[in-house]
């Protein structure tokens, strides 16, 4: 086993010596001409497309490292707007936000690294297996015609003049061998270290996100609330508002037939039980809608079952909680999950959805998973409802990820950090 992960890691090793001398250097140069030619106009179009193939080429390597050995590397770019302005000033636009971001310096500066230091390491990974085979064809014969023409030949730090000598390099490659075996997995781990030194987000950079993150959901948090304030304020004033004004009219009238029209005073008070019951109804669909009753009492798992069986389609639920978020995480899970099955009733032509919520006590994240069987395609366009539900979680530092392939399935994931709780009691 671990003669063959030497062996991997040597073949791995050449293949990265070659995209770090091959792919940097060239990168390294196109972005040196185009920085330069900048004042020229001409940079200002080229560098946003140097720059685009310099980030591909360091993905790719963050995608190595993740596979190849474990070493997570996370994304330090700022998010780019879609270009608004036409023309060259939309360019120039562009041009302009990726030089202030400083994940593109520390790119360049990897690329210096990678076809420098990096390339070496990679070298090394890949040769020392292979300069150990070398050793062995030497005590095999091949020294006779390389020293004949060569006139002589040093393998390492031994002259290989004769046979004997050949055997020493023999001994001494097998050496190197076993070292390989050993030494190129370390280096190549060393090799993607060295580059998550450089690709990775500096702490400043983590914060100056972390901030730029929170101001814009407190803005979406403070908009949503507002929307939210509005909402009820119109469902209380067209609906229960007016139906216990009509109430209020028809018990005056009652009053007023009592004595005259006792049977039409009748009708009255009956339609006016029907308003109250109906207004009732209103009132309590209106208290569901900002905290679900069933949501506070029974806790996220039982608030969900109850809300998929008033669904059209059917919906399975798998919980495993063994205690409850925080009342505020609580219901922005709910919230979503609501939002997402009413997004697979609507668009996705499904006949079944599956929701499946746990905690992962390791990473103190709720994670909840939506898969239905319908059509896919779906995504998070701006003022959509999976949106909506993005600018939800951003508020708790919980993400979102769809994936919804044309023809389905689609999956959605929340993972939102929380702790859970004991289990509160139930009345």
């Amino acid at each position: 086993m671990r003669v063959r992960r030497g062996l991997v890691a040597t073949v791995r090793g050449l293949g990265l010596a070659i995209a770090s001398l091959a792919g940097s250097i060239t990168l390294f140069t196109l972005a040196v001409v185009s920085l330069v030619f900048i004042p020229l106009g001409i940079g200002v179009i080229a560098t946003p497309l140097v720059l685009a193939l310099v980030r591909a080429h360091a993905n790719q390597r963050r995608l190595l490292a993740a596979r190849w050995c474990g070493v997570e590397i996370p994304l330090p770019y700022r998010a780019l707007p879609p270009v608004s302005r036409p023309g060259v000033v939309g360019v120039v636009d562009r041009c302009t936000r990726l030089l202030k971001d400083p994940a593109t310096w520390r790119d360049l500066l990897w690329l210096f690294v990678d076809l420098t230091a990096g390339a070496v390491l990679a070298l090394l990974a890949a040769g020392l297996i292979p300069f150990g085979v070398e050793g062995w064809t030497l005590a095999l014969g091949t020294w006779r015609p390389i020293v004949h023409g060569a006139g002589g030949y040093w393998y390492g730090f031994i002259p290989v003049t004769s046979q004997s000598t050949a055997n020493y390099a023999a001994l001494l490659g097998s050496g190197v061998m076993v070292l390989g075996v050993f030494a190129s997995p370390v280096l190549l781990r060393a090799h993607f270290l060295l580059g998550r030194a450089l690709l990775a987000p500096t702490p400043r950079m983590t914060l100056a996100e972390r901030v730029q993150r929170l101001t814009e959901t407190r803005h979406d948090a403070v908009d949503t609330s507002a929307a939210e304030l509005r909402r009820i304020e119109r469902d209380l004033h067209d609906g229960a508002q007016a139906r216990l004004v009509a109430m209020g009219m028809s018990l005056g009238t009652v009053e007023a037939l009592m004595e005259k029209d006792p049977a039409k005073a009748r009708e009255l008070l009956s339609a006016a039980r029907a308003s109250s019951a109906e207004a009732l109804a209103e009132l309590r669909d209106l208290v569901r809608g900002i905290h679900p009753p069933v949501l506070a009492e029974r806790g996220l798992g039982d608030a969900v079952q109850a809300l998929a069986l008033r669904m059209p389609l059917a919906v399975e639920v798998e919980v495993d909680l063994p205690g409850r978020p925080g009342e505020p995480v609580e219901s922005a899970a709910y919230f979503s999950v609501s939002e997402l099955l009413t997004n697979a009733a609507k668009h996705s032509g499904a006949e079944r959805v599956w929701v499946d919520i746990h905690h992962d006590d390791p990473t103190g994240t709720l994670r909840i998973a939506v898969t239905d069987d319908g059509k896919g395609g779906a995504f998070a366009s701006e003022g959509s409802g999976l949106s909506g539900v993005q600018r939800r979680l951003g508020a708790f530092d919980g993400v979102m990820a769809i994936s919804s392939p044309v023809g389905g399935p689609t999956m959605v994931t929340i993972e939102i950090p929380c702790e859970l709780s004991a289990p509160r009691p139930t009345a």
